[in-house]
């Protein structure tokens, strides 16, 4: 009996068959729980597989918490996420390099609500200017793993999840007034040319 409850206490809660959050590679499924002899010591792992990036991860059990791996999050935190995707930007004025790390410290913690706010802090509607290379691959990759925890706790597709996203960034206060700033800010373009011209 006491075997049954130290392996339950060293996994952590986490079963078979569970997804869950891996920081740096977002959302997977523990396949086994395997035990491997590294260096003669017996170790259990946890198998998990990340379908859509065709990749395995063996984690060991113990260290499960410690590397941050955590189970999915609530349906509340979610409600929560979304609503983070409504709030206006907040974009530091440093050099993006420095806010690039940022963003990658924060897709990589694992944690729904700072993923979110890249998200939120990246995105670009229609009427804004284009992002740069760097800009859109991190937004991207927030997107993603923000999509693959979504669509897995509302138990809904990646489209569905995508969707969802999507009409809570429109909801952002900002999003009108961009719009709104874009269109002056080309009607002033154009006097300037007309200016020049004389």
């Amino acid at each position: 009996m006491t075997t049954a409850k130290k392996t339950t206490a060293g996994r952590q809660g986490f079963k078979t068959g569970e997804a869950v959050v891996y920081p740096a590679h977002g959302v997977g499924r523990i396949t086994a729980i395997e035990e491997q002899e590294i260096a003669g010591y017996k170790l259990e792992l946890f198998v998990v597989s990340f379908e859509k990036d065709k990749m395995v991860l063996r984690v060991p059990t113990a260290k499960a918490n410690s590397v941050g791996m955590r189970k999915l999050a609530e349906p509340e935190v979610v409600k929560k996420a979304l609503d983070v995707l409504t709030g206006r930007a907040r974009v530091k004025r440093t050099m993006w390099s420095r806010r690039a790390q940022e963003y990658e410290a924060k897709i990589n913690s694992g944690d729904l609500l700072a993923v979110t706010e890249v998200v939120r802090d990246l995105f670009r509607s229609e009427a804004q200017p284009e992002q740069s290379y760097s800009e859109r691959q991190l937004y991207e990759a927030a997107l993603d793993r923000i999509v693959r925890e979504i669509s897995s706790v509302n138990r809904i597709t990646e489209t569905e999840a995508l969707k969802l996203i999507e009409q809570s960034l429109a909801k952002s206060p900002r999003r009108a007034k961009a719009e709104a700033e874009a269109e002056s800010e080309g009607e002033a373009e154009g006097d300037d040319i007309q200016e020049e011209a004389a």
